[in-house]
């Protein structure tokens, strides 16, 4: 009996041990699937789509769906957002203005006019720029193309109205829509539950009445570059007046699963369509060591007295794509003394209020706000003129090089800490004559004594 005891005392103590070990792994694995979530240069961003039931109807409702972007420097680029759901019942669309559902799905129940989709999980496209008017309403018709909030704050809005049928007609029989996807236009993003909130409110065109919604619910999707993509998608190559060696992208920095590369000066970039984009969006990159769509080069080019300059070109190494509206994040602690950005729009970043040090450039509308393809043309080029800060500034252990560097809201490859390009050590004349100069002092303060007391 006393045998049993303690083996069943044991038995209890492994137990416990191992309940605690599975509790601890849980709670990392949660941890680190926020953390994936979590951009700490844009800690707020995410896009926040906004369901307005503006009218009851005989057997379901009309509702305006807003989709927000309030991702500082990360847009919706061609071929837009795709949206989708799951419906709580059996509900059914019966027309849509400004957007379309991508199939109509078995509608064979209906004797009389036809759904325009009886899918369970309809997937939502916008419409393209051109449709008739009466097929619009506002902030709609895009292409799914939606704006940075820090870039277009007007344009970072995407909107269309849904009939929906057989589903409730009041606040407490409606069924909110489930499992809410966002394509935007590839993966990454994670939708949340949708939550009922406070109905929006509108104000009449002369501003003198306001109305609100009947209902109204939120759903909150945040972006993660690990669930995008389990390569970067672009690289940081450095270089500096004041040392000859050019740090390159570090090779493989994408990934080098491609299978398929054209040399620069191959004669298949003559034939016909080869920066045409395919329907899977898939990538047609020039054949380079480090097999990134795009290379961010930093070099620091000039030291003033008072000033310093650093130029960035950025490279597109992708056939089959033009980055229209795009965005480069740059985090240094010398941007909070930036004096003028040549060539591209700059804005300041403030994430967490006072610290300046991360900023947000982009092109000028109409003159570099489009990065062409790979070749002569696929590159943008500005200069960063900084005063320096007599406290911190310094070109030593890679000081005036970026720490952090986004291109289109994804973070950058940059080279190892130890590949930095170094200030040169001083040459043995140099050396010798500082030595000299150090012994010699205090015989020439000893003259001088000498002579002032002449």
């Amino acid at each position: 009996m006393a045998m049993n005891a303690k083996d069943e005392q044991m038995r209890w103590r492994c137990s416990l041990r191992t309940s605690n070990y599975l509790l601890s792994l849980l709670v990392i694995v949660l941890m680190f699937s926020v953390a994936e979530a979590y951009d700490p240069l844009d800690p707020t961003g995410n896009i926040t789509i906004k369901w307005d039931v503006i009218s009851w109807t005989a057997d379901g409702y009309v509702a305006v769906v807003t989709m927000n972007n309030f991702q500082m420097y990360r847009h919706i680029m061609s071929p837009g957002w795709t949206l989708g759901w799951t419906w709580a019942k059996k509900e059914v669309i019966w027309s849509m203005v400004g957007a379309q559902a991508t199939e109509q799905g078995d509608c064979s129940k209906f004797k009389g006019g036809s759904p325009h989709c009886c899918k369970k999980t309809p997937t939502i496209l916008d419409m393209l720029p051109g449709v008739p008017y009466n097929q619009q309403i506002a902030n709609c018709c895009k292409g799914g193309v939606v704006a940075s909030y820090g870039q277009d704050p007007a344009a970072a809005v995407s909107s269309f109205q849904v009939s929906v049928g057989l589903s409730g007609t009041s606040n407490k029989t409606v069924k909110l829509p489930q499992n809410f996807t966002l394509l935007g236009p590839g993966p990454g993003y994670t939708c949340g539950p949708a939550k009922i909130v406070p109905p929006t409110t509108f104000f009449t065109p002369d501003h003198r009445r306001k109305t609100q919604a009947l209902m109204t619910w939120n759903v909150t999707c945040t972006y993660s570059q690990f669930l995008a993509s389990k390569h970067p998608s672009c690289c940081v190559s450095f270089s500096s007046f004041y040392n000859d060696t050019i740090i390159p992208c570090s090779s493989c920095a994408c990934g080098c699963e491609t299978k398929t590369c054209i040399k620069s000066n191959s004669n298949q970039l003559n034939s016909p369509g080869i920066n045409t984009p395919k329907k899977d969006n898939s990538p047609l990159l020039q054949c380079t060591h480090h097999m990134c769509p795009i290379r961010i080069h930093w070099h620091v080019k000039l030291n003033y007295k008072d000033y310093w300059r650093a130029k960035i070109a950025i490279t597109n190494f992708n056939y089959r794509l033009n980055y229209t509206q795009w965005t480069l994040v740059v985090q240094h602690p010398n941007l909070d003394n930036i004096t003028e950005v040549f060539s591209f729009d700059y804005k300041p970043l403030l994430p967490y209020g006072n610290i300046n040090d991360t900023g947000m450039l982009y092109g000028m509308k109409f003159y570099n706000d489009l990065l062409m393809q790979a070749g002569a043309y696929g590159n943008v080029q500005s200069e960063l003129l900084l005063r320096k800060d007599e406290r911190t500034f310094t070109f030593k252990n890679g000081w005036a090089f970026p720490r952090k560097v986004y291109f289109n809201g994804d973070e950058c490859k940059l080279p190892p800490p130890d590949a930095y390009p170094h200030l040169p050590s001083s040459s043995p004349v140099t050396a010798r004559l500082a030595d000299l100069q150090h012994q010699l002092a205090p015989a020439v303060l000893a003259l001088l004594l000498i002579f002032l007391s002449w």
